[in-house]
């Protein structure tokens, strides 16, 4: 009987993700099925989306200073059941940038499993929180975004 994978199989698989999370399944996010809840992998790419917010180093985009994200739509691809005890890696990336949003994807890599357990993608538009409507893409998250990508392509995410 072979050991499951270990982090170097999650690095290989999430690879594409410049901003990589690893996080426990607890004990109260499983459901009366006995395995992890569908609302529990929205935390997770939420969580994973922030920490890609915190790692573009805008401040004033996460501080809604007066433009900032606001989630517009979001949806995830189950493909493998998941309960405790594991540990998961979620990882994210933006894969496309329009006028006023931009695409982001994730992945739910399983340590027990030693595979992707779910796949999903979430559209975020830029919103100025001051006047109330949809805004651009400020120039800084762009490039910020530009620079986090590129280091993903070179293998240098984290």
């Amino acid at each position: 009987m072979s050991a499951a994978p270990g982090p170097v199989a999650a690095a290989e698989a999430l690879s594409r993700y410049p901003v990589r999370l690893e996080l426990p399944v607890v004990w109260g996010e499983m459901d009366a099925y006995g395995h992890v809840n569908n609302v529990v992998y929205f935390r997770w790419f939420e969580s994973a989306r922030m920490a890609y917010f915190e790692r573009l180093g805008c401040p004033e985009f996460i501080g809604r200073n007066p433009v900032g994200p606001i989630l517009a739509e979001a949806s995830c691809r189950f493909r493998a059941a998941l309960a405790y005890p594991d540990r998961v890696t979620v990882g994210a990336a933006v894969e496309e940038i329009a006028a006023d949003r931009f695409r982001m994807r994730y992945a739910v890599w399983s340590s027990t499993r030693g595979r992707i357990a779910a796949e999903g993608e979430g559209t975020v538009v830029c919103f100025d929180y001051r006047e109330n409507r949809k805004a651009a893409v400020p120039e800084a998250v762009r490039r910020a975004i530009a620079r986090l990508e590129s280091r993903a392509a070179a293998g240098e995410g984290s």
